[in-house]
């Protein structure tokens, strides 16, 4: 008991502090650009939520550090708006940010100089802070630079890492292709093109990224093969991830045979976990029976967690017996990479499914020896055995 209340007293302290500790003003966007023209600061704009744990962590730890909200204070006009606020959202969308948490370094015009997002220490967040007051690497600069000489690949380089920091990579497209249109084909195999080309180049229907698959092996010779599948991995990642996200069959299914298109056993296992994925949220169980059945063997035969994942679905929500049956052979598979109870537990499921009560209860008891030696709860075990005992 007085464990119990040590460690409710050391929580209550805990979330106090975290709470009050940080004391953000309250000014109001209109009344910060104000405040910056008055007084010749760029603004310091952070924008979170309280849902959102890397936030909090910023909030606890790197803003209840003085000298972080001293050198604040001193160098910028600040504002912090939750973007689930009238006004935070608004900001949210007329800056067009996304992840969280994200800062914003402004001038009084409402000029992004510079901006980066995501959670930092003390000592990372002051660095970053002392370069958004760097005139050089702002990006109103940068982005100037180069344009001026768009042939320039370590200026390119340049606004392209710093863009980064705070925007998702669509956003390096446009000058990572105002740059490659200046080189020819024989000239992109260089590492500091390499480099743009991995930070910039998001089409993956466009001509640069084309010449990557094309030209994978010496690209792998010039970085590492690793280095070249990442940036192929991600680049059909970033095609699927928001059609996935918002379960858009159309333009899922669209961009999936773009994606297809590139012929590479890797990304045809990728493409097989998206289509699973697709598939079980959408509720689309003939989809997801098809691809299974179709790729299991080819891409999770050696996949433990995989094939119990799959053979789970067929158990809840597929009816065809030879389906089912496929399931079967799947989950003996899982059994020979570990014989668990909870693999013991699927195969009694699927083999009751399919009316085999006898080998149905083998593995049901199976798993309840196991479940049993282990001292853990027997009661789910027990009602399967009784569903099987008694239907």
């Amino acid at each position: 008991m007085r464990l119990l209340l040590s460690l409710l007293f050391t929580f209550i302290f805990h979330f106090s502090w975290s709470q009050t500790d940080w004391k953000p003003n309250n000014i109001t966007f209109e009344e910060a650009l104000n405040q910056s023209k008055t007084n010749q600061k760029p603004i310091f704009l952070m924008l979170y939520a309280d849902w959102c744990p890397h936030c909090n962590t910023m909030k606890s730890n790197t803003f209840s550090d003085p000298k972080v909200m001293e050198y604040l204070n001193e160098k910028f006009v600040c504002v912090w708006k939750n973007i689930e606020s009238e006004e935070g959202k608004k900001l949210k969308e007329k800056f067009q940010t996304n992840g969280l948490p994200i800062f914003l370094y402004l001038d009084s015009n409402q000029n992004v100089l510079y901006s980066v997002k995501g959670e930092m220490n003390t000592k990372q967040f002051i660095t970053e802070t002392s370069y958004a007051l760097n005139p050089k690497l702002q990006l109103p600069f940068l982005k100037n630079q180069f344009l001026e000489d768009q042939s320039n690949p370590e200026k390119c380089l340049l606004y392209l890492q710093i863009l980064l920091k705070g925007n998702d990579r669509k956003s390096l497209s446009e000058p990572a292709h105002l740059y490659l249109k200046t080189q020819k084909d024989t000239e992109l195999l260089t590492e500091i093109n390499w480099r743009i080309i991995s930070f910039g180049v998001s089409d993956i229907e466009s001509t640069e990224f084309q010449y990557v698959l094309n030209h994978k092996k010496e690209f792998e010779k010039l970085t590492s093969e690793s280095r070249v599948d990442k940036k192929i991995n991600n680049i059909v990642t970033e095609l699927l991830d928001p059609y996935l996200s918002s379960l858009d069959s159309l333009n899922y299914f669209k961009s999936r045979k773009i994606a297809k298109s590139i012929q590479l056993p890797k990304i045809d296992s990728l493409i097989y976990t998206y289509d699973l994925t697709f598939a079980e949220r959408s509720k689309n169980w003939k989809f997801y029976k098809t691809v299974a059945l179709e790729n299991t063997d080819k891409y999770s035969s050696n996949d433990y967690n995989k094939l119990n994942e799959i053979t789970t679905v067929f158990y809840k929500e597929i009816g065809d017996t030879n389906a089912l049956q496929q399931a079967i052979v799947w989950e003996k598979r899982a059994l020979a990479l570990n014989n668990s109870a909870e693999t013991n537990t699927i195969l009694a499921q699927l083999y009751f499914k399919t009316k085999d009560k006898k080998l149905a209860m083998e593995y049901a008891e199976n798993a309840k020896n196991i479940i049993t030696e282990m001292g853990w709860n027997t009661k789910d075990i027990n009602l399967l055995i009784n569903k099987i005992k008694t239907q």
